[in-house]
């Protein structure tokens, strides 16, 4: 009984090591996608949710852009957006996207990526735009691309594309100047 409970016992004990090896990469693989898929999350948002994202209490500067990939002028000026968040890391950029939630695996993800578009992306998916528009700026009138550069003492609307770098430079410096 002893001589085949030996082997018994290294098989058992062989086996749990393997187990426990294999069970610690599986989790170790799974903690790693949740991580990327974390990273390439796009909240969809109605704008109850994305109301307090438009203010602050503090004095940092905050740009949100309202934009979709169906807007020659709003994909002309992500570049400079992308830029400037990148040489100003103090300052945060929020890209409001309009385009459409069953868009976002298939076509805003790959855009995003194509663009490298690597700033917080959310999506509004609010159907009464006549409310939502005036409650951001009453003399919006829906076109887009539309800004929003603000900090606790300044806001400016921007009912236009930024022409380049230096134009959105220049439009900050209102806000941090002041």
């Amino acid at each position: 009984m002893i001589k085949n409970s030996i082997p018994l016992f290294i098989v058992t004990l062989l086996l749990s090591i393997s187990v426990s090896c294999n069970k610690q990469k599986i989790t170790n693989t799974t903690e790693k996608v949740a991580v990327d898929v974390l990273q390439t999350e796009i909240p969809v948002y109605d704008f109850n949710q994305l109301e307090p994202l438009l203010y602050t209490e503090s004095d940092k500067i905050y740009i949100v852009n309202f934009w979709a990939m169906w807007c020659a002028p709003c994909v002309k000026e992500l570049p400079y957006l992308q830029e400037f968040a990148t040489q100003n890391p103090e300052i945060e950029l929020i890209l409001v996207s309009l385009d459409f939630t069953k868009d976002i695996e298939t076509k805003l993800k790959p855009f995003l990526k194509k663009n490298n578009i690597t700033e917080k992306v959310v999506l509004l998916d609010d159907p009464d735009a006549n409310a939502w528009i005036d409650k951001i700026d009453p003399n919006w009138s829906g076109a887009i691309p539309f800004t929003i550069i603000f900090n606790n003492k300044k806001r400016l609307f921007f009912e236009r594309a930024f022409e380049d770098l230096k134009d959105l430079e220049n439009e900050i410096n209102k806000i941090r100047n002041h």
